[in-house]
């Protein structure tokens, strides 16, 4: 029986306007190669006109309609960092260190320049596992991730809650439960208002306020953040709180929906909280060390021993995403050829005449933007029993012109693949 390897690399396509894009630029024999093997074609994530963040994204590219399923990104990050929490009591954000101008709320920066380490954070992050945040016997509870990234949960012993509420974050709006990027903002963290006029929204709001005010003199004089400033970094003395949820999602599991055994690997929480959320079996890979040789090895190590015992294997690696929002397309073109070069070219080599992989994308980070765009990623399907078309080389523009032609939305994805390789459900 067929098997399907499915890779996603975060962010690794830009705007098919550019002049110059970051697949056009990198050195990428392997990737080429795949484009040479596979019909090709281009996918719209979500939907032509939506900048997709990550979590509805991926949601999307599983298959299915994310303004069906979607919840808000905070369960799964508290999902995927561990963490429970009880729907109706409790709320979850995504949260950023940043660094603040405590007097003023004026942001200097929203990631403290990429600069904080995991270990500080968790560190900084035991100063505010819980806070008892003084009204309507509410509370906080704070667990760092990665880098910059922290999950925090807003509760009440006693006051039922709403997701239903604005980020603090400025760089980001909500319609819904759905987060937009917002391209001029006023640098300053905001007040937390309800998007709904209910008791429940209200008291979400306040809390979450209270708790921002409370973290900010915490942190500002935390001996980590007197390290910091000492070396001359920034201090990462605020948090950002954004996409607010107070569900999980309630969907057919996708071994069902697939009538498949389905492995998900990814190091990221939101990624691990999705295929948790979702029903796979999730293999978490230990975070970067910096040796894109050692780390690439060790998650294509654990992504093949997924597909001895599975059907279907999601791989999520986030490599290009980070140097796209920052603005850096060197950096993001070397991404990209590390993963080709220690992952993709070894990969080749290891998969079965049984195994169709199938290569694309979450969602455009282009350089010239420095945020997600709502462009069309690449899709590359390559199967013994499908002959290809006469894309020659992995990028956007030669993508066009493949056979997969355009995928109007991510949902439609994996159903497709599944039928045009055969696979028995």
């Amino acid at each position: 029986m067929v098997k399907l390897y499915y890779l996603v690399l975060d962010g690794m396509s830009d705007r098919l306007n550019d002049p110059v894009t970051t697949l056009e630029k990198a050195s990428k024999p392997n990737l080429d190669y795949i484009a040479k093997k596979s019909v090709c074609g281009l996918m719209y994530t979500i939907g032509k006109g939506i900048a997709p963040e990550s979590d509805a994204a991926v949601i999307s590219i599983l298959g299915y309609d994310p303004h069906k399923y979607y919840t808000g990104r905070g369960p799964l990050e508290a999902l995927g960092a561990g963490m429970e929490f009880r729907e109706g009591y409790e709320v979850a954000f995504r949260a950023n260190f940043a660094t603040v101008e405590p007097g003023t709320m004026r942001l200097i920066d929203r990631r403290v320049g990429r600069t904080l380490t995991t270990e500080e954070a968790r560190e900084l992050a035991k100063s505010i596992e819980y806070i008892d945040l003084g009204v309507y016997e509410g509370y906080a509870r704070v667990k760092a991730t990665i880098g910059h990234r922290a999950v925090v949960i807003i509760g009440s012993r006693k006051y039922r809650l709403s997701a239903l509420v604005d980020n603090n974050d400025p760089a980001y709006s909500r319609k819904g439960l759905i987060s937009i990027a917002v391209k001029d903002f006023e640098p300053y963290i905001k007040k937390i208002t309800p998007l709904e006029d209910t008791i429940e929204a209200k008291i979400t709001a306040e809390l979450a306020n209270k708790f921002t005010e409370k973290a900010i003199e915490i942190l500002d004089k935390h001996p980590i953040n007197k390290k910091r400033r000492e070396k001359g970094l920034l201090p990462a003395n605020a948090i950002l709180l954004r996409d607010a949820g107070d569900s999980l999602p309630k969907a057919t599991p996708l071994p069902q929906k697939y009538g498949a055994r389905f492995g998900l690997l990814a190091e990221m929480p939101v990624e691990l909280g999705i295929g948790r959320a979702f029903g796979a079996d999730v293999m978490e890979v230990p975070l970067p060390t910096g040796d894109p040789e050692y780390d690439y090895r060790i998650r294509l190590e654990a992504s093949l021993k997924l597909l001895d015992t599975h059907d279907i294997v999601y791989v999520h690696l986030k490599g290009p995403d980070e140097p796209g929002h920052d603005g850096d397309l060197e950096l993001k073109k070397k991404r990209i050829e590390d993963i080709d070069k220690f992952f993709i070219g070894p990969l080749l080599k290891n998969l079965g005449d049984d195994v169709a992989l199938l290569v694309t994308a979450d969602h455009a980070t282009p350089p010239s933007v420095k945020a997600h765009t709502d462009d069309p990623v690449p899709v590359a399907l390559m199967w013994k029993d499908l002959e290809p078309d006469n894309v020659s080389v992995f990028t956007e523009k030669a993508f066009m012109n493949g056979k997969l032609g355009i995928i109007e939305h991510g949902w439609q994805l994996l159903p497709k693949v599944l039928e045009l390789i055969g696979f028995k459900q």
